[in-house]
């Protein structure tokens, strides 16, 4: 009797990473994933979980998926399913595998943003942080959020990307589109000169201006639009941060031509910190504070930047509204602080804006290092109204002429809070 032949069948590719959202725009949206084993990436997608059978895949068979999908329309919630060219698709829709769309540029609506700065240690700290912003923006949930750098300790490799990033915000970044900055540790296994290496392997950023701004020719630093805010990411440790370099000559066009009512930049080393460490020393992390102080800060607050978010030093420290210090702190004078109060509305007031971005009108530097630890310091920089050592990541909210700024400790309490008022 003959025996039949026993007919090994393949196995399914298995999700291992993701999905997670990438270049949002009003129109498209890049998903990504990783499975363990190459095949050919497909998207079903569509206004709700039972009608998502609109469908978009990547040429070849890959392991790390990209897909985009276009077509769509703004400020409008999607459902999603990632899988493979079996047709096994291996996440199910509802939602949370959705996202919404940005509205058109230059929109006037609320806008909530997330900021977590070097929080990649993979700890119960870090966990803690997420965990008390999922409770505390429960009825209002982020548009997009900000990794401040130092996204994966210690040497930003992929298994610690896998730990300290996929791991802790697994269901974020499923729903909300992230935007980072390079910090230090990232740097260890990432070259910004040639855009290669773990960091650049993982994120896909607007090089070309996809997602609004001025073309950079580079993923190192960025700037993109959401509704009436334009965001500017820039690369303090790997790129050159010289007056005359590249990134300061498309730093000035970029915010020469925007016309957003909000300008928000970003990036790892703080101007202004007495923490884990100090911007008066040209021996700290290579001079790069005391550069980007010097030479980048200039041009940031001639292009009327309203907010400068860092992170580097592990701790929370904020400044005054504050114009033209470039020097050491003890150079500080009174005339480059525009309002020494509070920023609080219910102390002295808030601080105040001409509506626009004219020059020179004020900037609010924050550092906001402590989203996975904090490792003290003085805490004593004469720019800062408030320094904390305290567990913490930063909550922006727009809407229309006004800024609320919290910074939200690991128990879901306000620690620190200050507004910013745009005048007409």
């Amino acid at each position: 009797m003959a025996v039949a032949p026993v007919v090994a069948f393949a196995q399914p590719a298995k999700l291992v990473r993701g999905p997670y959202l990438q270049l949002p725009t009003p129109k498209s949206m890049a998903v990504r994933w990783r499975t363990d084993k190459e095949s050919k990436g497909l998207v079903r997608w569509g206004l709700s979980p039972e009608s998502a059978t609109n469908r978009v895949s990547h040429k070849g068979v890959l392991s790390d998926h990209v897909v985009q999908i276009d077509g769509l329309k703004p400020n409008t919630r999607y459902y999603y399913v990632v899988g493979s060219e079996t047709n096994r698709w291996i996440t199910e829709p509802g939602n949370a595998f959705s996202f919404i769309t940005p509205p058109e540029p230059g929109s006037v609506q609320p806008v909530r943003v997330w900021a977590v700065g070097d929080a990649g240690t993979a700890t119960t700290n870090q966990v803690n942080v997420r965990k008390a912003f999922e409770t505390w923006h429960a009825q209002q949930p982020a548009d997009l959020w900000l990794m401040l750098g130092d996204n994966a300790y210690s040497t930003g490799t992929d298994r610690q990307y896998q730990r300290a990033v996929f791991n802790v915000y697994a269901d974020m970044l499923r729903r909300v589109p992230v935007w980072p900055t390079l910090g230090n540790h990232d740097a260890y296994s990432a070259d910004s000169s040639t855009q290669s290496g773990v960091y650049y392997d993982i994120f896909t950023l607007p090089s070309r201006a996809q997602c609004g701004g001025l073309i950079s020719g580079t993923e190192a630093y960025y700037s993109f639009d959401f509704a009436n805010v334009h965001f500017v990411c820039l690369d303090s440790h790997d790129s050159d941060r010289s007056k005359g370099g590249a990134m300061a000559e498309w730093l000035r066009a970029d915010l020469a031509g925007t016309s957003r009512d909000w300008i928000v930049a970003f990036f790892h080393h703080p101007p202004y910190t007495k923490g884990s460490h100090d911007s008066d020393k040209l021996s700290d992390s290579g001079g790069r504070l005391v550069e980007m102080r010097e030479n980048i800060l200039p041009i940031l607050e001639a292009g009327g930047v309203d907010l400068v978010l860092t992170g580097h030093s592990h701790s929370y420290e904020r400044s005054f509204l504050l114009n033209g210090h470039y020097g050491y702190s003890t150079n500080l004078a009174p005339s480059m602080v525009l309002d020494r109060g509070s920023g609080r509305i219910d102390m002295e007031g808030p601080y105040k804006k001409d509506s626009g971005n004219a020059p020179h009108q004020g900037t609010v530097y924050l550092c906001a290092g402590s989203s996975g630890q904090t490792s003290g310091g003085k805490l004593n920089h004469p720019a800062n109204w408030v320094s904390l050592n305290k567990l913490g990541s930063l909550v922006l909210d727009f809407d229309g002429p006004r800024l609320d700024v919290r910074f939200l400790g690991d128990r879901s309490q306000v620690r620190d809070y200050f507004t910013l008022l745009k005048k007409p």
